[in-house]
C-alpha cells in the first residue's frame, strides 16, 4: 500500500465543499462529512483558511498538523482529558504517512496518571476512553515534499476489534501493575505489544509525582501512552488495502 492508495477514490470525484468546517459536529455523519471534505486538500490551503502560518519544519512545531485538523473539524475538548469530540465520544488522531503508506511515528494517546492508575480498572482509564472510538486522519509526511504541499488522506472512523481491545487492555494492565507496585522507573519503551509507555514532558528535566516500592510519593519524569507503529500499520493495512 502506498500514499496514492489512501487518496485513490478522490481521483474519481471533485473535492467536497468546505462549508461545514470549523463547526463542532452534532452527529457522526456530520463529522465524517467534514473529515471527507479535508481529504485531498493540501496543508497550506487549510492553514490559509485558518489564518495560520505553515512551519518550514516541525522541529519546533511538533503537533502543528494535529492542531490544524482539530481546528478544521471543530473539536471541543480543549485541554480536558476527554475525547476530542466530547458529545460524540470520538477521539481525533492524525497519522503521518510515508510514501509507501506506512506510519512514520508512534501515536500519542494521553498522559499517564502515575498516582492513580493502580486504583483504576481499564474501562475507567483514559486510554480506554480515548481509544473506544477514533477518527483517524492520515496525512502525507514525505520529507521530500514541502509541508504546505502535503495532502490529507481519507478519514477512517474506527473502534477496536475484540482482539485489539484485549491486547491493549493487557498492555495497560501490565503497566498499571508495575506502577502500582512502585516500578515506574523500570518501565522501558520496549515493553508492551501495541501500547507503549515512555517519558512525556517539555524537556528531560520535567518531573511529576509517582509511587516508589514503599508506596511513598516520589518525583519522576511524566509519562505518556503511545500506540506503536506496528499497531497503526496493521490498522492501515486492514482498512485501506482494499481501496
Amino acid at each position: 500500500m502506498n500514499w496514492v492508495r489512501l487518496l485513490t477514490d478522490l481521483s474519481r470525484q471533485e473535492l467536497r465543499p468546505m462549508s461545514n468546517m470549523f463547526k463542532t459536529p452534532e452527529t457522526e455523519d456530520e463529522l465524517m462529512e467534514a473529515a471527507r471534505g479535508l481529504a485531498g486538500q493540501r496543508l497550506g490551503d487549510l492553514a490559509r483558511q485558518c489564518h495560520r502560518q505553515v512551519p518550514t519544519s516541525f522541529y519546533q512545531s511538533k503537533g502543528w498538523v494535529g492542531q490544524l485538523i482539530e481546528t478544521m473539524l471543530g473539536t471541543d475538548a480543549a485541554n480536558r482529558s476527554e475525547p476530542d469530540f466530547v458529545k460524540l465520544g470520538i477521539e481525533l488522531k492524525t497519522i503521518p504517512i510515508d510514501r509507501k503508506g506506512r506510519p512514520k511515528e508512534t501515536t500519542f494517546i494521553c498522559t499517564a496518571s502515575l498516582t492513580q492508575m493502580g486504583a483504576w480498572a481499564y474501562t475507567d482509564s483514559r486510554v480506554c476512553k480515548k481509544l473506544s472510538r477514533v477518527l483517524w486522519v492520515p496525512v502525507q509526511a514525505d520529507p521530500e515534499t514541502e509541508i504546505r504541499h502535503r495532502m490529507v488522506g481519507n478519514p477512517l472512523l474506527w473502534s477496536p476489534s475484540a482482539n485489539d481491545d484485549r491486547v491493549i487492555r493487557e498492555d495497560w494492565e501490565y503497566f498499571a501493575n508495575k506502577i502500582a507496585n512502585g516500578y515506574v522507573e523500570t518501565i522501558s519503551a520496549s515493553e508492551g505489544e501495541y501500547l507503549q509507555m515512555r517519558p512525556k514532558g517539555a524537556n528531560s528535566l520535567s518531573r511529576g509525582w509517582g509511587i516508589d516500592e514503599d508506596g511513598a510519593s516520589v518525583k519522576t519524569p511524566p509519562k505518556g501512552f503511545y500506540l506503536r507503529t506496528r499497531f497503526t500499520a496493521k490498522l492501515l493495512n486492514e482498512n485501506y488495502a482494499a481501496i
